[in-house]
C-alpha cells in the first residue's frame, strides 16, 4: 500500500477511489468499472504531474525521506553482481548503518559503499536509521584504502540524516573518523563516484561524497544541517523548517548551480519510490557514464583534479 505525503492527500483520495472501484469489480464480476477507473487514473496522473512540477525545497525534503524510497541495499541488489559484503573496522565493531564490499558493475570490478537506513521498524533500528558511528566511517576508510591498493573504482551511495551524535560515538572519536574518511576520499588514486540517493546530511554525507563526480537524484537533498536543526538554531523554532529549507539551498538544482553537484539524475514522476525499476535504471546509466569519463585518467591526475575541485568550491556562490 502506497504511503502518501501530506501534500499528496488529494492524490490519495483519487487513487483510493479508483482502487475501490476495482475492488468492487473483483467482488462482482458483472460490474464494469473500466471507464470510471480509467478516468480516475487519468485525473490522478494529471494531478501527480502538477504536484511534482515545481516542488518547494521542503517538499523535496519530504520526498527524499519517503519511507518507500529505494535504499542502498536495493541499489546494490539491482545494479551490482557478485556483491561480497565486507564487515568491521578492524578496531571496534561492525556498523550496520554502513554497508559495503566488492562487486561488479557492468562486469567492472568495483568497491561499493553506502548508508543503509532500513526498510521496516526492525531493520531501521538495526541500521540505526542510516546514522553511522565512528566504526562505520572507519570501515569505509578500510574499504576505500583496499580499493586504492587494488585499483578498483569506488562508488558510494549516500543516504543519511547525518552521523550518529550519541555519547558512545563521541567517546570513540566521531569527528576524527569523519575527517579521516573525508581525507581518504581525497587520497585514493582511483575513480570515486558518489550518488546522493536520498538525504545527504552534514559531515556524515561529506565523508562519502568528497568524490570526483557527485550526482544527485532529482528529489534528493544535500546540506550541512537538516532544515529542522537549522530552524532550531536560528529561530529557536523547529516549525520554521520550511523557511530553513529555502535558505539552505539544499536541492539538486541549487547545488548544481553552486558547483557542488556535478549531475542531476531524473526521477520517475512522483519520485523514485513510485517506479523503483526506472529510478535504478537512471542511476545505473549515470554511474556508467561517469565511470567511462574517469576510467582512463591516471591515479595521480585523479587525486590532483579531485583536490582542486574541492579547493575551488564556493567560488560560484560568491560570484552569485
Amino acid at each position: 500500500m502506497t504511503q502518501y505525503l501530506d501534500f499528496e492527500k488529494p492524490l490519495a483520495e483519487i487513487e483510493g477511489k479508483a482502487e475501490e472501484l476495482r475492488a468492487l469489480a473483483r467482488a462482482n464480476e458483472e460490474m464494469d468499472v473500466a471507464d470510471e477507473a480509467a478516468a480516475l487514473d487519468a485525473k490522478a496522473a494529471t494531478l501527480l504531474a502538477d504536484l511534482y512540477k515545481d516542488l518547494s525545497p521542503w517538499r523535496k525534503c519530504q520526498v527524499a525521506r519517503h519511507p518507500e524510497r529505494p535504499h542502498c541495499r536495493d541499489y546494490i541488489n539491482a545494479l551490482f553482481t557478485e556483491y561480497t559484503p565486507l564487515a568491521g573496522d578492524r578496531n571496534f565493531a561492525d556498523d550496520l548503518a554502513v554497508m559495503g564490499g566488492l562487486a561488479r558493475f557492468n562486469d567492472t570490478p568495483v568497491m561499493v559503499i553506502g548508508h543503509e537506513k532500513g526498510s521496516d521498524t526492525k531493520s531501521r533500528i538495526d541500521h540505526n536509521f542510516g546514522m553511522a558511528r565512528p566504526e562505520g566511517y572507519r570501515k569505509a576508510v578500510r574499504l576505500m584504502q583496499m580499493a586504492g591498493r587494488f585499483g578498483l573504482p569506488v562508488i558510494t551511495l549516500v543516504d543519511t540524516a547525518g552521523a550518529y551524535p550519541g555519547k558512545g560515538a563521541e567517546e570513540r572519536g566521531q569527528s576524527e573518523a569523519i575527517a579521516r574518511s573525508t581525507e581518504t576520499c581525497l587520497q585514493i588514486p582511483v575513480p570515486l563516484i558518489s550518488v546522493i540517493i536520498g538525504e545527504g546530511g552534514s559531515g556524515g554525507a561529506v565523508a562519502f561524497a568528497t568524490a570526483d563526480r557527485v550526482a544527485m537524484l532529482e528529489h534528493s537533498i544535500y546540506s550541512v544541517i537538516s532544515p529542522e536543526g537549522c530552524a532550531s538554531i536560528l529561530w529557536k523554532d523547529a516549525e520554521k523548517m520550511r523557511e530553513a529549507a529555502e535558505a539552505l539551498r539544499l536541492t539538486a538544482k541549487d547545488l548544481k548551480t553552486l558547483g557542488i553537484c556535478d549531475r542531476i539524475i531524473d526521477e520517475p514522476k512522483g519520485g523514485a519510490h513510485r517506479d523503483k525499476t526506472a529510478a535504478m535504471a537512471s542511476v545505473s546509466k549515470a554511474i556508467a557514464e561517469m565511470l567511462k569519463d574517469l576510467e582512463k585518467k591516471k591515479g595521480d591526475v585523479l587525486v590532483k583534479e579531485r583536490r582542486q575541485k574541492y579547493l575551488k568550491l564556493g567560488s560560484k556562490g560568491l560570484a552569485a
